[in-house]
């Protein structure tokens, strides 16, 4: 999220809410595609983690882009914290643990979205490679400890640093390790959104096994193939996992009102002030009842930031976000974007895709979900693999993209995007296993290449 929120319309009731989110609803002549992804900044020299402060930090690096972009400069307290386009509406933040995110403007074709990543990355490039400083396309920190990792300069880091520990085991990893790469997609009715939402957390373990891309941790193979992943099934589950009753009756825009009023807030933001109000819930704050800002009512920005900290595999906003992949290298990003694009803005790839997921149990759903961290492609819903399921898949997603019909400018349509995961899916393994035979092998048992093989 690179910045908060700046509305302070008063809210005066739940229909206003349910509005809010409605507010999103578009023709597919105007759907488009975001696409947000995450990089571990760290030395050249050393392969450490890198400060905000200092001339080779990653204040640095943001004042720098500042200059190459002409963009505008987020502060807060005094400090850089991140960046926007005013005309294309992309930006640049930064995670807890210098994490550093582009999130990329809304564009028209996934061709568009790999132009917008590679030029981002050349762009980094070019400001930080004097500075010392390269970036690591991985889903989890494979080497540093989490007490070696800066903290940023953000009042909501603090206030969610000092939070998490009451939650979960692993929150303090889920901000200060991990990257991600997620896909922002539009609907064009309540119905339509309901339909991707369920469609999308179903088959998201499929896009978790694809990008799976975290099977270190400070320095050794961890168990897993996506720790990424599995640190979400225990960072705080009144706000991520896969939503069940998503798929009851009844589903809409209201119902996620309804989730999202009872999810226990982070802070409210008055100025440039941070209110920590951490596990009190929205519902309480809409009566006025927050016990740490007695008869202060909410406001459109304070919704809007509320919904920001709600974390489940697929989080509905004004559009439907895409959160189970790992942080890959650049060769890989545009594919979830692809991926997802060829699956729900196509009707017949959704209606197949609908078809595989219609008769799975929640109590199926969940077990996937749990496995596949550790098992990938081995994990199983009823008698199928998941990796037959993920070739499935991507017949429908390259079906989806074709029918799309949009075209570079060498007459390629989108689902030459697929081909980097078209490679997994040839080889048997995930991204993670692949590693894991290379740190067993050519690697020599370190993960000190990886600083060199998955750098930007």
């Amino acid at each position: 999220m690179a910045r908060d929120q700046i509305d302070m319309t008063p809210l005066q009731s739940r229909d206003e809410l349910v509005a809010w989110l409605a507010a999103g609803v578009k023709p597919p002549s105007e759907f488009r595609i975001g696409t947000e992804h995450e990089k571990t900044p760290f030395t050249l020299a050393g392969h450490n983690p890198v400060p905000y402060e200092g001339p080779r930090g990653i204040g640095a690096v943001l004042d720098g882009m500042k200059h190459l972009l002409g963009w505008e400069p987020i502060m807060e307290a005094g400090n850089i914290i991140g960046l926007y386009d005013v005309t294309g509406g992309g930006a640049i933040s930064l995670e807890p643990g210098g994490q550093f995110e582009l999130s990329g403007a809304p564009v028209e074709t996934v061709h568009q979205t790999q132009s917008e990543l590679m030029a981002h990355l050349a762009q980094v490039r070019e400001v930080a490679t004097p500075l010392g400083i390269g970036f690591l396309g991985l889903g989890l920190t494979p080497s540093w400890s989490r007490a070696q990792i800066p903290v940023m300069p953000k009042g909501r880091y603090k206030i969610m640093t000092n939070y998490m520990p009451k939650v979960g085991q692993y929150g303090l990893d889920m901000m200060y390790r991990t990257c991600t790469v997620q896909t922002n997609l539009d609907f064009s009715s309540e119905a339509d959104m309901v339909k991707k939402l369920r469609v999308s957390v179903a088959l998201q373990p499929i896009a978790t096994a694809l990008f799976a891309n975290s099977p270190f941790t400070e320095g050794k193979p961890n168990g897993f193939l996506s720790f990424r992943s599995e640190v979400w099934r225990d960072t705080d589950n009144a706000r991520s996992g896969m939503i069940p009753w998503a798929f009851e009756d009844g589903m809409g825009f209201e119902r996620w009102v309804d989730y999202a009023l009872d999810v226990p807030m982070y802070f409210v933001k008055r100025g440039d002030t941070y209110i920590d109000v951490s596990g009190s819930s929205f519902r309480d704050f809409f009566a006025g009842k927050n016990e740490k800002i007695p008869g202060e009512r909410p406001t459109l920005s304070d919704w809007a930031n509320h919904l920001s900290t709600i974390f489940p595999e697929v989080r509905l906003k004004r559009y439907l976000e895409m959160r189970g992949a790992d942080g890959v290298p650049s060769d890989r990003l545009p594919a979830l974007s692809a991926f997802w694009v060829g699956l729900l803005y196509d009707d017949s790839a959704l209606n197949a895709a609908w078809d595989i997921v219609k008769n799975w149990t929640a109590a199926e759903r969940q077990a996937l979900r749990d496995d596949v961290p550790k098992l990938g492609f081995k994990a199983k819903i009823k008698d199928r693999y998941l990796f037959e399921i993920a070739k499935e898949c991507l017949l429908l997603a390259h079906g989806g993209l074709r029918r799309r019909g949009k075209l570079d400018a060498h007459g390629r349509d989108e689902s030459r995007h697929l081909e980097a995961l078209d490679r997994i899916l040839d080889s048997g393994k995930t991204p993670a296993e692949q590693m894991l035979d290379r740190f067993h092998g050519a690697w020599g048992g370190s993960v000190a290449p990886a600083y060199k093989e998955y750098c930007f």
